[in-house]
Formats: C-alpha cells, sequence, structure tokens
C-alpha cells in the first residue's frame, strides 16, 4: 500500500494551455525571491494560528481517484508549542504539543493517547512523519527552514502573476522537482506574506493524485489567541497510539490496502 499524503486535482487536467508565462533567469529568479520573502517572514513569526480546508486525491488499486476533504485549526508559539484540529468524514482529531508531551484525542470515539516527546516544533514534524505517518498541515511551511527544504530540488520556477484566494490577492508561482509539481499562492502584503494556498502533486503515479491546502484567518503575534497547549480530556480514555483510530484523513479499509 502506499498512500501519497502529499497530493486537489488541477480543475481543467485534459486541456492543452497555449500560454506565455515569464522564462529564464529573470522570471525564476523574481519568483524565488517572492518565496524567500515570504519564508522569512513566516520564520520570524514566533506566535501564529490559522484555519484550513484541506483536499486529499487517493487513487485506489483499481485507478479510482478519490478525493477527501477535512477543515481545522492549527496555533503554534515557536519552539515548541502546538495545537491542531482537523475535522473531516473519518476523522475528528485534536494534537497538542507542549514540548514534553504529544497528545492525540479521537473526539468522536472520546479517547485518548499521549507519548513522552522532546523537541521543536521541527523535531515534531519529522517524528510525526517518521515514526507515526502523519504530517501537519503545511508542515514544511511550518519549520524554521522553509525555503531550504522546498526548493532544495527544485528543477523549474514560474511566476504565473496574480490570483485570488478568499478574495486575497496573491502571488501565483509554480515549482517542478523530479517527483512533483506544487504551487503557492503568497499574500500580496508588504507586513504579512502568508501563504495563502499550497498544491502539491505526484508526477510518478497514475492519475497524478495530488494535495491542496487553503489557509484562512491568518493572526500572528499578539492577535493569536492564548494557549496552554495542555489537552482537554475530560472523561477521555486513555489507550496507545496504535489503537486511536482516524488519524488519517481517509477511511480505515482503504488503509487496509485498496490505495495504490
Amino acid at each position: 500500500m502506499r498512500i501519497f499524503s502529499l497530493v486537489s486535482t488541477l480543475m481543467v487536467a485534459s486541456i492543452s494551455v497555449g500560454m506565455s508565462f515569464p522564462a529564464g533567469a529573470a522570471g525564476d529568479e523574481a519568483a524565488k525571491a517572492l518565496f524567500k520573502r515570504m519564508s522569512d517572514y513566516l520564520v520570524n513569526q514566533k506566535e501564529i494560528s490559522f484555519n484550513y480546508d484541506s483536499n486529499l486525491e487517493i487513487v485506489t488499486a483499481e485507478l479510482q481517484k478519490l478525493r477527501f476533504t477535512s477543515s481545522g485549526t492549527l496555533t503554534m508559539n515557536r519552539p515548541n508549542k502546538l495545537r491542531m484540529s482537523r475535522t473531516g468524514g473519518f476523522a475528528d482529531v485534536e494534537m497538542t504539543f507542549d514540548g514534553n508531551t504529544l497528545s492525540a484525542m479521537g473526539r468522536r470515539l472520546n479517547v485518548y493517547a499521549q507519548a513522552p516527546t522532546k523537541g521543536t516544533i521541527d523535531e515534531l514534524i519529522d517524528i510525526l512523519r517518521f515514526d507515526y505517518g502523519l504530517l501537519l498541515p503545511a508542515a514544511d511551511l511550518l519549520s524554521t527552514t522553509p525555503y531550504e527544504i522546498l526548493l532544495s530540488n527544485v528543477t523549474d520556477v514560474k511566476d504565473l502573476g496574480s490570483g485570488f484566494i478568499d478574495g486575497k490577492e496573491c502571488d501565483h508561482l509554480a515549482f517542478r522537482t523530479k517527483e512533483t509539481d506544487w504551487e503557492i499562492w503568497i499574500n500580496q502584503s508588504e507586513t504579512m506574506p502568508y501563504p495563502c494556498q499550497f498544491s502539491i502533486t505526484s508526477k510518478l503515479m497514475a492519475q497524478a493524485p495530488s494535495y491542496t491546502i487553503e489557509i484562512k484567518d491568518w493572526k500572528t503575534g499578539g492577535a493569536v489567541p492564548a494557549d496552554d497547549f495542555k489537552p482537554k480530556l475530560g472523561d477521555a480514555k486513555k489507550v496507545e497510539f496504535k489503537e486511536l483510530p482516524a488519524l488519517n484523513e481517509v477511511p480505515a479499509e482503504l488503509e487496509k490496502g485498496e490505495v495504490q
């Protein structure tokens, strides 16, 4: 089984589009400069919160493409505090990290799991990815090195001009690597050039499954709601992480082997 967690489909994928965009070194450098400006802004924010909507595509063994949608919230305080929620058709999860303990709660079944976990948010991203097979929303963008991580294997860059996300005018940039194509829409603001939308598409799987996250209600600094980053467990029952259901965005029967 292979599930691409980093993968929303292009709306007109079957149409051949003849358009011209800024090309060559000048276009590449302009796009990289816009992405670097956004990256520097993100890294310099100690406190961040936002709401998000996400679309995850998977391809079954029968080559049927399916899309799963979810919404959630994320609040973080660098270097080592985070609260994240995600609600979808198959998951209703809240996760907290206070620098010492990782807690995850399945709210529909009123169960939770905890594990001693020390480190920074960067280290938490790796722990979730490699130990639990989970990804934080916009994980690479939330790291302390988004520019280095995302541009390390880029082979082609395009500045596609402006686009609008949730009524906000954004710089629309496109990047290619050997394995993926990805796009980002960055708020056109001198003071808040945050990512409004991020989309990544696999080039190695049939039907090119993709993942898109749209970020809304962006807040930083003193505008971020106060949070102690402690789990709100109530009378929930404690279980092991492996027993905690619905941490992923896809139904369990597909996780068990029906996905290419």
